[in-house]
């Protein structure tokens, strides 16, 4: 059976952990994103360099992949409110993928979904994969989100390429030093500067990097015994973006306020995600309460923030939204 993996958004959060771990576990990867990679100057020496609004014709590898995985998205979702444009390229890029797949005749794939596909929860309700439905769709970026889920299934029906799809929720830890809410709780934490939560009733699922990779390489690992199926991989738990601010106030030991405000367009307030089905199949265990992730990830991001390109990175981001 062929092994080599092609993973698009190989230099994202999720995707550079994933390739490390695969790497150590002496899987063949071939990685791809548009970006360099920040995090791993190995990974990015091997990294093909691809836009994936256009057609991977030209895509050069010197054997044919026997799986992709496709992390690859614009994945903000007030981003793509306000230009909503960008997930229809979320949606193009996802056809282009499975197009090369189905030209090369690779059978197997592994996408990247978000929990953003439930849309709005119920105070202590827990969704399960079979929870989905197009009238619950809160914002462009789960449009892209579902319509590319059901693209996947189409290309199965009609072209015999198994998938396996991935809800992620709220997946935090190393390798991120983004406008996402956990590094940029750390930012103003920092600076001992006003947290401002957009909802005061959110209460959302968040999931360390590592718990994640780990429910991944289970697919990988189990794939034909799973194909078909949809996986919420998170901690199964739901956690108030107050609290977790409070943490990480209190871990920096920061001056910082915390204000609440109105929940912005195309946010959802609610969401746990129910795991036994990830469980039942994939042995999936989360490990990593959020007090001790969060501790962990202030600890990472004090280790790289000294260095003068990772902080102009992040304040670049910040700076196009008005936040730095």
């Amino acid at each position: 059976m062929n092994k080599l993996i092609l993973m698009t958004g190989s230099s994202g959060t999720i995707g550079t952990a994933l390739v490390q771990e695969m790497i150590r576990r002496k899987l063949p990867v071939i990685p791809l994103d548009i970006k360099p990679s920040l995090w791993d100057r190995a990974i990015d020496r091997r990294t093909l360099r691809h836009n994936l609004k256009f057609s991977l014709d030209t895509l050069c590898v010197r054997q044919t992949p026997g799986m992709i995985i496709h992390l690859a998205a614009h994945a903000r979702v007030h981003d793509l409110v306000v230009r909503p444009d960008m997930a229809l390229e979320n949606y193009v890029m996802t056809y282009n993928v499975l197009e090369y797949a189905r030209q090369k005749g690779i059978k197997r794939i592994i996408y990247a979904s978000s929990r953003e596909i439930y849309g709005e929860s119920k105070p202590n309700q827990t969704r399960k994969e079979s929870d989905s439905s197009v009238v619950t769709i809160k914002s462009p970026y789960t449009a892209s989100k579902y319509g590319s889920e059901a693209l996947v299934h189409a290309y199965h029906e009609c072209y015999g390429i198994k998938p396996v799809i991935v809800r992620f929720s709220n997946v935090y830890g190393r390798f991120d030093v983004s406008e996402r809410v956990v590094p940029l709780f750390i930012y103003y934490a920092l600076r001992n500067r006003d947290i401002t939560i957009f909802g005061k009733e959110k209460k959302l699922d968040f999931t360390y990097t590592d718990d994640a990779i780990d429910g991944v390489m289970a697919i990988i690992r189990r794939f034909d015994r799973v194909s078909g199926l949809t996986f919420n991989l998170s901690r199964g738990r739901g956690e108030r973006l107050v609290d977790l601010a409070q943490i990480v106030v209190q871990q920096l030991k920061s001056e910082s306020k915390i204000k609440l405000t109105t929940k912005r367009v195309g946010e959802i307030s609610s969401y746990v995600g129910d795991i036994s089905l990830a469980k039942k199949h994939l042995g999936f265990k989360p490990k990593v309460l959020l007090k001790d992730g969060l501790a962990r990830n202030i600890e990472w991001y004090l280790s790289v923030i000294k260095n003068r390109r990772i902080y102009d990175y992040q304040r670049r981001n910040l700076l196009k939204r008005g936040w730095a």
